[in-house]
């Protein structure tokens, strides 16, 4: 079998993932970065794609390949929607999840229409994940004029904030600092049942749409409530701190999905 691998990077998660693949399917593994990916019919070479990548060209390509008829995972779909800000606030919703509610428009609207009380806000790229981008607005003054840049701003909780992996069963909770990305350092703690139950709720709307991922979570000092504040499809797993491989547990499930 011929598998595809589409990722920013050769090595680290990826690589690891390519000599688990080869070693245990006896497979030949193409990695796809940004230096030899192009969207065209020669993609077409292999029988199944491994979508590492959240970036958007990699989204574009796994969408290609899936519509050719080539199966790919995580589902594409569900990693565009995980990308983009607004799409992933609606999908947990209709999880039933709480998200931080948030306010869309061009900077002259947003500065016409906010009120002090809605401060402090996120500003956030709408395509995006982690901390890339991502700053806090404290007042009107902080919003730069006469720019027709559509903006997404986030309502800021404050609170304890929370990198919970998950991979199958397992799910490994960290603090984390806020506003920070997965690789910022981290202390590792018992996932709190709350938290645990929040995991399975998301995974049970997604059904096997998503069978590892992340959410950063933030527990909202006032009334204790959870609030998703991220969710992701594909990460590196830098911080994991739990006793099983990441890469060995999540080369597994691919491994059934492609036996599958």
């Amino acid at each position: 079998m011929k598998i595809g691998i589409l990722s920013k990077r050769e090595g680290m998660f990826t690589g690891k993932m390519k000599n688990f693949l080869e070693n245990n399917m006896d497979s030949k593994v193409k990695i796809y970065t940004l230096n030899n990916l192009c969207i065209n019919e020669m993609l077409f070479e292999n029988d199944f794609y491994v979508l590492k990548s959240k970036s958007i060209l990699f989204i574009y390509a796994a969408n290609y390949i899936k519509a050719n008829g080539i199966p790919v995972f995580p589902n594409p779909d569900i990693s565009y929607k995980l990308k983009n800000r607004i799409e992933a606030h609606y999908l947990l919703k209709k999880a039933g999840l709480k998200v931080p509610d948030f306010f869309l428009g061009t900077n002259n609207t947003l500065k016409n229409n906010l009120r002090v009380e809605d401060f402090p806000l996120i500003l956030k790229p709408i395509m995006g994940s982690g901390s890339k981008g991502v700053k806090i607005i404290d007042s009107k003054n902080n919003l730069k004029s006469n720019i027709e840049e559509i903006l997404y701003l986030e309502k800021f909780i404050k609170g304890t904030h929370y990198n919970v992996y998950f991979i199958g069963e397992s799910v490994c909770t960290l603090i984390k600092p806020p506003l920070s990305n997965e690789h910022a350092n981290m202390e590792h703690i018992e996932t709190p049942a709350d938290i645990k139950s929040v995991v399975e709720t998301w995974k049970r709307y997604l059904t096997d749409k998503l069978l590892f991922g992340h959410l950063d979570i933030v527990r909202e000092e006032v009334s204790n409530d959870l609030y998703i504040v991220d969710p992701g499809s594909f990460p590196e797993f830098s911080n994991w701190k739990c006793p099983t491989d990441p890469v060995n547990k999540i080369s597994n499930l691919i491994v059934e999905q492609i036996k599958f």
